[in-house]
């Protein structure tokens, strides 16, 4: 695939047929229309339906899946030319699972920044596993992840452990601590924090037992308590922030979930400055929390 290939296709979606990529991207339609059925070839897969006598055209499945690929691919292409004009030893690639980055990490990008001037900072949300691809991969430096996993090349360390604690709107009769029994499982914020958590939310739970919502994302979790009678486990840094955000009370556990343990990774290519300087920013920011343990 090139560049190219990926903007055309970008192109096409954007404006539904081939002659409009072209206009946009300032080539003959002939050559856009050689552009897609190139990286169709070496996809070996259709992304487009095209219709006798038709303009438009129509994205088959494969197609809709590749976009996020595609859009993707434009982002790595953008950083890998960046990577010219920069000092690779001043610039640091970061990442993070999405609990993390949205409690804890607004403070420590704010004090690194602060503290590394020189530093040129990217920042990716990715989940657990994109991360060991992408730091064994090289297009991360550092890594902030919560499902550990051997992937060669790669250095997972554990960063902080913390509780999960039960987070729960004021509006539920529920004492200081709670036990799994005591809650109502249609009333359940569910997110999929771990494996571990996993097991223990199966082993409380029946699998007909519907939530009333499962979630990924932390800034909906805070909307939902605002407008619903509704608890949700949660490891305490997340529990903390939404005591902030929504009409919310936190309650210790009876025979809870094991403790969460946040890892970060390191691959080949090392950047140990750098490195250092944001780990010890987010020393600084889990130094507030008692209840967490620091391993940094």
């Amino acid at each position: 695939m090139t560049d190219q290939q990926i903007q055309c296709f970008l192109a096409v979606v954007r404006t539904g047929s081939i002659s409009g990529a072209a206009q946009t991207l300032y080539v003959t339609q002939p050559a856009a229309s050689r552009c897609v059925r190139t990286l169709e070839e070496e996809l070996g897969y259709p992304l487009f339906r095209r219709g006798k006598g038709q303009r438009r055209v129509e994205l088959t499945d494969h197609g809709r899946a590749f976009i996020a690929v595609a859009e993707k691919w434009r982002i790595l292409w953008k950083e890998t030319q960046e990577l010219a004009r920069q000092d690779e030893n001043s610039r640091l690639v970061f990442s993070s699972v999405g609990s993390v980055s949205s409690c804890l990490l607004p403070q420590v990008l704010r004090r690194f920044l602060e503290g590394w001037p020189q530093c040129s900072l990217t920042f990716h949300h990715y989940s657990s596993f994109l991360s060991y691809d992408y730091v064994a991969g090289g297009l991360v430096d550092l890594a902030l992840i919560s499902d550990d996993r051997y992937v060669p090349g790669v250095e997972t360390v554990p960063a902080f452990r913390e509780p999960m604690i039960l987070a729960a709107a004021k509006g539920l009769d529920l004492p200081e601590l709670v036990h799994p029994a005591q809650l109502d499982p249609r009333r359940e914020l569910r997110l999929p924090w771990n494996p571990e958590y996993d097991l223990w939310h199966d082993f409380w739970f029946q699998a007909s037992d519907q939530p009333r919502a499962t979630l990924d994302m932390m800034p909906i979790l805070e909307q939902l308590f605002l407008w619903e009678q509704c608890w949700a486990v949660a490891p305490l840094s997340v529990g903390r922030r939404l005591v902030e955000k929504a009409p919310v009370r936190l309650h210790r556990l009876e025979e809870g979930p094991p403790e969460r343990i946040i890892y970060y990774l390191q691959g080949r290519r090392r950047k140990p400055e750098l490195v250092r300087g944001l780990l010890a920013c987010l020393r600084e920011e889990l130094a507030q929390y008692d209840e967490i343990e620091v391993f940094l």
